[in-house]
């Protein structure tokens, strides 16, 4: 419902988009929320009246389509669109028209310090003043309907955000370092539950795993993150469409307690109600608990009503390139795992299995070698399915000297391959 400009702000109040996410050049809204204009910023909330999204209007304004998103972990990130649009741009390395600029270090082949954008920071600047002017507005005369938005927004301040943030924490007992790469399918929105800590492998060039050894959460565990997780999203629960079982290889925790988990979600979270498509449902794996995983689990998976994309960590096809990183697993072990992956993907409909290798500067010619010819000969024939993602060392140096070695394997590759950066919940 949208209501005339009030001191030359314009409300629009739980609009109704397509709750279907939508790859495009220009930032697409989906499902309901709010919005606030004001002549130089669009502001966006989600239904529990938290801010979700900053988009300039001004001349100031990096680009029409580059915006700010605050993520349920409460950090803003900005997406920028580049500097080269169309099919050669971002859309060729990252499989989305946006990049997200980290405020927090990442491995990112592209830095974007939005820091230093004064045009950018001014919309923090501009949100703190809407905040103000909310709040120290009249509400006498105002629609029922504004004044539920603004009472909604006011709860959610800052402090109060950064407080639903660490609640959100401590439910699941600890923050999501790292969420998969297959998530931007849905703008990394998910619901996390945590069915296991730590993983097998401690590799020595990993900066997100937990130094736990590997461990499984009780079904009691799950049950109380999903009460707590359905009372904590509240109404803007409606929105979401996507569940990450984490953490770090939530594959080696095995069919019974993955489906048990994707089962209960499912229900508690009212996926089946009124959701125009279907959910997804993220996990990652590792090369053991992929080679470990039984028939019977993807055809469990298969009968369940989510769209599933596990993601394995490869790391390298080359013996020594293994060692450097220290990663305990030998070349036919990766190359078995990598033959799985495939086997999967082409096996059902609905599962969705892809891979991580690594980039690097201080990598050997080997390692890019035996990867170009490990894509370029792989004998599946999905072509858009089954995505492999390069991920850049975190101290590697050069990171966008990096993206002449990207392409050239892109190119040579029968399956995708995309940019995977570290980015958190």
């Amino acid at each position: 419902m949208a209501f005339p400009n009030l001191n030359n702000i314009a409300f629009s109040v739980e609009k109704q988009s397509p709750v279907t996410i939508t790859k495009a050049t220009f930032p697409l809204r989906y499902g309901t929320y709010s919005e606030i204009r004001t002549s130089e910023y669009e502001f966006i909330f989600n239904l529990n009246g938290e801010i979700k999204f900053i988009r300039g209007l001004n001349v100031n304004w990096p680009h029409p389509a580059a915006q700010l998103k605050r993520t349920d972990g409460n950090d803003w990130v900005y997406y920028s669109v580049g500097d080269v649009s169309g099919d050669g741009g971002i859309i060729s390395w990252m499989g989305e028209y946006y990049l997200p600029c980290l405020p927090y270090p990442s491995n990112a082949v592209w830095e974007v310090n939005y820091f230093a954008n004064p045009g950018i920071m001014d919309a923090f600047a501009a949100w703190s003043q809407l905040y103000a002017n909310l709040y120290g507005a009249q509400k006498a005369g105002l629609h029922p309907k504004i004044k539920d938005l603004i009472s909604r927004i006011m709860r959610n301040h800052d402090g109060e955000l950064y407080k639903r943030s660490q609640k959100l924490n401590t439910i699941i007992g600890g923050r999501v370092t790292v969420l998969p790469p297959d998530t931007r399918h849905v703008d990394y929105e998910i619901i996390p539950i945590i069915i296991a800590d730590g993983c097998l492998y401690h590799c020595d060039f990993c900066c997100v795993k937990s130094a736990q050894n590997f461990h499984k959460r009780s079904a009691n565990d799950i049950i109380e993150q999903i009460q707590q997780l359905k009372v904590h999203y509240g109404r803007n629960i409606q929105n979401l469409n996507a569940l990450f079982i984490g953490n770090h290889d939530a594959l080696a925790a095995g069919d019974e307690l993955i489906c048990f988990t994707a089962s209960e979600a499912f229900k508690s979270f009212f996926f089946e109600n009124a959701r125009a498509m279907t959910p997804f449902l993220f996990l990652f794996g590792s090369v053991d608990s992929l080679l470990n995983s039984k028939h019977e689990l993807f055809e469990k998976l298969s009968q369940l009503p989510y769209y599933t994309c596990i993601n394995i960590g490869f790391e390298s096809i080359d013996a020594s390139t293994l060692n450097f990183i220290q990663k305990p697993v030998d070349v036919s072990k990766v190359r078995a795992a990598f033959q799985k992956m495939l086997e999967i993907s082409d096996s059902y409909t609905n599962i969705e299995i892809t891979g991580n290798f690594l980039m690097g500067e201080q990598l050997s010619s080997e390692h890019y070698q035996s990867l170009a010819k490990l894509l370029r000969e792989t004998s599946s024939p999905s072509k858009k399915r089954g995505a492999i993602y390069l991920s850049p060392l975190k101290d590697s140096p050069k990171k966008r000297e990096l993206l002449p070695r990207f392409f050239e394997i892109k190119n040579q590759s029968k399956l995708p391959v995309y940019i995977y950066l570290i980015q958190r919940l």
